[in-house]
């Protein structure tokens, strides 16, 4: 099992919330962090240590991305116009990895990466392997046809627990999604609260 893998397991107890609303989440069992000491780390957090705690919960959520790319993703938010915070978002729900996730092409944000990397997913009729890869508004997302009827697709559209948001034009039957517009942070379908605005404040201190 890969490092990203197991991160997988302990994001949300060391958040203590179900940051992608899984019936499934060790928090539901047990809202402490992990380790021995975890029932212990219930202190209130000075402003710098929820700034800290935003930033993870928000880079956790999509697959635990490594710091070098959420940081380049926070500094090309500062570039375009408009709200940093509300940029960060757009940005991050731009990618080809949180894009199929939100289609249900895929039952996890993990599995999505995967996925991707295998080369089972087409953007304007040519093979993407590139989890990072930044959809445009239009772009039209298929699973190629050999691929279809593999079981991580079939358990990804039978997730319960989520539905596609309005910013997705998807056909669940051709297995076929075009983003119609960036979203903003209302729009975004968070099982929990994300406040990019802690993550601006955080680098912009940095």
């Amino acid at each position: 099992m890969t490092k990203r893998l197991r991160a997988k397991y302990k994001i949300d107890r060391r958040m203590g919330e179900n940051i992608w609303g899984r019936p499934k989440s060790p928090v539901n069992i047990r809202s402490y962090g992990p380790g021995q000491h975890g029932q212990l780390r219930k202190a209130k957090l000075s402003d710098f240590g929820l700034q800290i705690r935003a930033k993870q919960k928000l880079k956790g959520y999509y697959a635990n991305m490594n710091e070098r790319q959420f940081k380049n993703i926070f500094k090309e938010a500062v570039r375009i116009k408009g709200d940093t915070s509300e940029n960060i978002i757009g940005l991050l729900e731009s990618r080809l990895d949180a894009f199929i996730y939100r289609a249900k092409f895929v039952p996890t944000v993990f599995s999505a990466r995967q996925f991707i990397n295998h080369g089972h997913i087409k953007v304007n009729g040519k093979r993407v392997n590139i989890p990072s890869y930044r959809l445009k508004t239009g772009d039209l997302v298929e699973i190629k046809d050999k691929s279809k009827s593999l079981d991580l697709v079939l358990n990804g559209q039978e997730s319960a627990e989520r539905d596609v948001p309005d910013y997705i034009d998807c056909d669940q039957k051709k297995l076929t999604a075009k983003l119609t517009r960036v979203p903003k942070l209302e729009e975004v379908p968070y099982p929990v609260q994300m406040e990019p605005n802690l993550v601006v404040e955080f680098y912009s201190r940095n």
